[in-house]
Parts: structure tokens; C-alpha cells; sequence
């Protein structure tokens, strides 16, 4: 699980036996960085709905400007981490993130849509960068056997950071639903105004989460992170192509399956529970419960890393995937709080799959780590595709049994989590496995 030769200039060394409690400690703060501006998006999708009177598939275009950024970005991020090693990587990741929040200052003072879109390819972008170093970094900053764990206890602050934005996001900025009847009666000048006054309350959010960007990343370059990088690989490996390797193809389409049902699923509950069938509350009641479902996340993912120091990784991804499937199912042929709860619940199954696909899928790369990462990042591109389909099936059929997307997803995972996540590839033999 090493990473090969992320900086040259750099004395190369094996995994420590003892995981780095500092390092990860400073790294852990990213985890939390991202997840919050994340999750932001779960806010922006029904607060520029009205303002720019989108249909679902319209709107859908955020999570696809969005996630479409890591897909693009990728493999960029893995030739910034050759050059200038994880470290200075992040530190440029932060920077990047903190470039995207402040253009949501122009984008809401135009207001634009696309301009909209722009700063959240920036934004994500640098997200882009952050988690093609962080993810592998936090995987080899101790034992092997205990990555899955390790990246499972990081990811559940970025839980944290999700959880926590929603609420916040809800609160400043969220506001009072348009009557869109009457909006859509309006004058260009005064229907500008309307844009103009209703953008507006994103722009002191987005300028404060830009500041802490930027001074995160000033804290990290002045701090000494170790350099991990791997010294040791089999004959045949330092050539090998990541697409021999078979756990890893199939765990970038978990990868790519997992994000587009945890986004789609996200994106549309203020929307799903403001319903007058299933929650029939206003969308700043609901923003509150889409913080719940990320606090489930979290709450998941803090149980799942002591989990999987005693169970495999790939028994406990299975279990997950059924009864996040089952859940999702029970939402759909259902009404009311039990419609409301079941989905809700999702997310506490949701919350140990992207660290244990992540972890399953690099097992045993050895000098080619880093395009494995990389490849898994770019399968984060399923968050842009699937909640625009999701969208336009919403448009049809209704936010409810468009559910079934997510539900098939999760389908996929759990045949990944039994049978799919096995290590195998050039080098690999069933021994080692074993």
C-alpha cells in the first residue's frame, strides 16, 4: 500500500510500523475542509433552484460541475504530487479551494448560473488535489493491515465537516421558498433584483470559507509532514499498467457507483422531505434533517473504524451495501417519517464504504500507488453522472422512485465488497493474498 516515488528530490522509505499520530492529526484537517465545502452543495441545489427557475435535471448541473472536476482533474493532481511531493500538493490544493470559494462573490453579485458552475469546478478542483494526496497518504502512515481503519477514523471528520454544513449552510443561506408563480410574473429589471437580493446571502459563507482555505494551507506549508514513499515492489511491477490489476478497476466503479448514489441521495432531501407525502416541513426545517443524515455519516464511520480493526474489509463493505439497499427501498415504498427515517439511515451505512473501497482497491499496487489513487479519484466522477440522472428521472416519475438509481448502486458495491475487492493483479499471487 506504499506510494511509489512521490518526490525525487526525497530519500525514500517504507510504510512506518507505528502510525504517525501528528501527521494524521494535520491531515485529518483537510478530511473535515472538504467534507464541509461538500456538502455545501446539498444547500446550493434547492437555494439557486428557485433563483434561476431550474428544472431537477437543471439543477443537477451543480453536483455535475462539481464532481466532473475530480474526473478532469485526476490525473493532473498525480503529476503535481511527482513534482513537488504530498505536502506542497496540499498546500496548492488548499490555495485552489480557496480561489473557487471567492468567486462565488462575483458569481452572486451578477447573479450568473454558469459563473456559479465556474467557481464550483475551481473549488473542486483543488478538492481534486487534496484527495489524490491525502487518501493514499493517510493509507501509508502505518501499518498496512490497519489503512482501512485509519482512513475510516479520517473520514469520519469529513463526516463531521458534512454534518455541520448542512445546518449551517440552512441557516445563512437558505431562505423563505419564492411563490415562483408570482416570480415568474415579474419584470426583467425586478426579476434581476429578485436574483441579485436572494444570491446575495451566499457571499459571506463562501468569503469565510475562502479565508480559512487560504490560511489552512499557510499552517501546512510551515509544518513538517513526513515524506512516505515505497522502496520495496516486485519484478515487473514498476511497468505495470493499473488496469492489470483487477480489484482496482472494479473498485474505481465502486468508487464511481458510491459517490453518485451518496450525492444523488444528498443533493434532493431538503427537496424529498419539504414533499407534502413524505415530511411536508419548509426547506430550512429540512436542511436540519440533511444534517442528520450526514451525522449518521459520522457516527458510522468512527463505529466502522474500530469494526474493521477486527473484520475484513470487504465482509463489512457487503454488509453495508445490503442494508443501505434495503433502507433505500423501504424510503420508496413508503410515506411519511418512516419514508423520511429509512432514507435518513442511509447514511450510516453509506459511511465506511468510500474509505473501504478506497483502501480495497490500492491493496498491494506497490510502486504504482499513485495511478491507482489517481484512477480512484477519477471514478469520483459518479457523483457529476448519476444525480443528473437521478434528475431527469426525478422530472418524470418524481423524487420519491427515482430512489432506484441509488438502489442499483448499491447492488454493485455489495458484489464488490464480497467478491470483487480480492487483490489481484501482476505480482499478486494467491499465497500473498492469502
Amino acid at each position: 500500500m506504499a506510494i511509489a516515488n512521490v518526490n525525487r528530490q526525497t530519500a525514500t522509505v517504507a510504510a512506518p510500523p507505528v502510525t504517525d499520530k501528528k501527521a494524521m492529526a494535520i491531515v485529518t484537517t483537510l478530511f473535515f475542509m472538504w467534507g464541509f465545502m461538500t456538502a455545501l452543495n446539498d444547500i446550493l441545489v434547492p437555494h439557486l433552484k428557485p433563483i434561476f427557475d431550474l428544472n431537477y435535471a437543471q439543477i443537477m448541473l451543480i453536483q455535475f460541475a462539481f464532481f466532473s472536476a475530480y474526473f478532469v482533474f485526476s490525473l493532473p493532481s498525480a503529476q503535481v504530487i511527482e513534482w513537488i511531493g504530498y505536502k506542497w500538493a496540499m498546500v496548492v490544493g488548499l490555495f485552489t479551494m480557496g480561489l473557487g470559494a471567492f468567486l462565488f462573490i462575483p458569481a452572486a453579485t451578477v447573479p450568473s448560473y454558469p459563473l456559479f458552475l465556474t467557481a464550483l469546478i475551481v473549488l473542486a478542483a483543488g478538492m481534486t488535489i487534496l484527495q489524490v494526496s491525502a487518501n493514499p497518504y493517510v493509507a501509508v502512515l502505518g501499518p498496512p493491515e490497519t489503512a482501512s481503519s485509519r482512513l475510516n477514523l479520517t473520514q469520519a471528520f469529513n463526516s463531521l465537516g458534512t454534518t455541520i454544513a448542512p445546518y449551517l449552510g440552512g441557516l445563512f443561506i437558505l431562505t423563505a421558498a419564492p411563490n415562483m408563480g408570482a416570480v415568474r410574473q415579474l419584470s426583467a429589471d425586478a426579476l434581476q433584483a429578485f436574483r441579485v437580493q436572494q444570491a446575495s446571502s451566499v457571499k459571506l459563507p463562501y468569503l469565510g470559507l475562502g479565508l480559512i482555505a487560504v490560511l489552512l494551507g499557510l499552517a501546512i506549508a510551515t509544518y513538517k509532514l513526513p515524506v512516505i514513499s515505497s522502496a520495496v515492489h516486485h519484478k515487473g511491477e514498476a511497468t505495470a499498467s493499473v488496469w492489470k490489476y483487477r480489484h482496482l478497476v472494479l473498485g474505481a466503479v465502486g468508487i464511481f457507483v458510491y459517490v453518485g448514489a451518496e450525492v444523488s441521495i444528498g443533493s434532493f432531501l431538503v427537496n424529498y422531505f419539504s414533499q407534502k407525502d413524505i415530511g411536508d416541513i419548509t426547506e430550512k426545517v429540512a436542511a436540519g434533517y440533511v444534517s442528520l443524515y450526514w451525522l449518521c455519516a459520522m457516527i458510522g464511520r468512527f463505529i466502522g473504524s474500530a469494526i474493521l480493526q477486527k473484520l475484513r474489509t470487504g465482509l463489512v463493505l457487503g454488509t453495508a451495501a445490503i442494508l443501505a439497499l434495503l433502507l433505500v427501498c423501504v424510503s420508496m415504498l413508503t410515506f411519511g417519517h418512516v419514508a423520511m427515517w429509512s432514507i435518513i439511515l442511509v447514511g450510516l451505512f453509506n459511511s465506511i464504504m468510500f474509505p473501504s473501497i478506497f483502501t480495497s482497491g490500492i491493496a498491494e499496487l506497490g510502486p504504482v500507488t499513485s495511478k491507482g489513487s489517481s484512477m480512484l479519484i477519477m471514478a469520483i466522477v459518479g457523483g457529476a453522472i448519476v444525480p443528473v440522472a437521478v434528475g431527469a428521472l426525478a422530472d418524470r416519475i418524481g423524487i420519491h422512485h427515482s430512489f432506484i438509481l441509488p438502489a442499483i448502486c448499491y447492488l454493485y458495491i455489495m458484489y464488490y465488497g464480497f467478491a470483487g475487492s480480492k487483490p489481484m493483479g501482476p505480482g499478486i499471487t494467491e499465497a500473498k493474498v492469502a
